[in-house]
């Protein structure tokens, strides 16, 4: 029987979606760098969002026993991998001070992880329902 997750996490995982996303965002609204930087960084965060609630999914559809194909499976990791790469690098190259660098890197890892929660959040809750 599935249990239903308190809504004391659920409201910490969006919390920390939205902390994670928000914070990325406003600091690179307000960074000073050039606009095709900041949207190599956007696109980084989107990539990496959909890349880890895709994996997820995946992951959770395989511990059900739902068909998932070993291709897409590993796409999955391929793209969460790829995404925390692709941030380090361009981490690495910018001219930031350090303290900046930690901003985007810490609150990058905290959106993926608030999108990784509320996934598992959602689908657990609708089990628990279903179960019901």
């Amino acid at each position: 029987m599935a249990q239903k997750t308190s809504n004391a996490f659920v409201a910490a995982s969006w919390i920390a979606l939205g902390v994670g996303m928000i914070g990325y965002l406003v600091g690179l609204w307000n960074v000073e760098m050039l606009l095709n930087e900041k949207g190599y960084y956007f696109t980084v965060l989107m990539f990496g969002l959909f890349a880890v609630v895709s994996l997820q999914k995946s992951v959770r559809d395989r511990l059900e026993e739902l068909p998932v194909t070993d291709l897409y499976y590993g796409i999955c990791w391929f793209a969460t991998t790829l995404s925390i790469v692709l941030l380090t690098i361009g981490l690495w190259n910018a001219t930031m001070l350090p303290s900046e660098k930690g901003f985007y890197a810490f609150s990058f890892l905290l959106a993926l992880f608030g999108a990784i929660a509320v996934q598992k959040n959602t689908r657990d809750n609708i089990a628990a329902n279903k179960s019901n």
